[in-house]
């Protein structure tokens, strides 16, 4: 008997990355059989890999999944979210928690 747990359902938020965005690899992706031309298990995109992503897709209208172009590899792959990070974002969310953190001088 298999325990079904309910995931979340991502395609009822917006998409957190866009088309044209700069993100980078958080971990390896190895072929799983559905990118063609490449032997199953083949690594495809390396963690620290750089790419853009090119366009938005569903997959069982429940996950996003973003086609990106890995400039170093000439590769597009599909990735999900939880695969990868914006570079362009990373320094507005740095900014912003260095200006809500409180100063070191401030009494309190």
């Amino acid at each position: 008997m298999t325990l079904w747990r309910e995931q979340e359902v991502e395609i009822r938020k917006p998409p957190r990355f866009m088309p044209g965005e700069r993100v980078r690899a958080t971990r390896h992706i190895k072929n799983d059989g559905t990118y063609p031309g490449r032997e199953i298990g083949e690594n495809l995109v390396l963690k620290g890999d750089e790419g853009y992503v090119r366009d938005i897709g569903t997959f069982l209208q429940q996950f996003y999944i973003y086609a990106v172009e890995w400039i170093g590899r000439g590769t597009v792959v599909g990735m999900r979210a939880r695969e990868m990070v914006s570079l362009e974002n990373a320094g507005a969310l740095r900014s912003a928690e260095i200006t809500s953190a409180p100063s070191k001088g401030a009494a309190g």
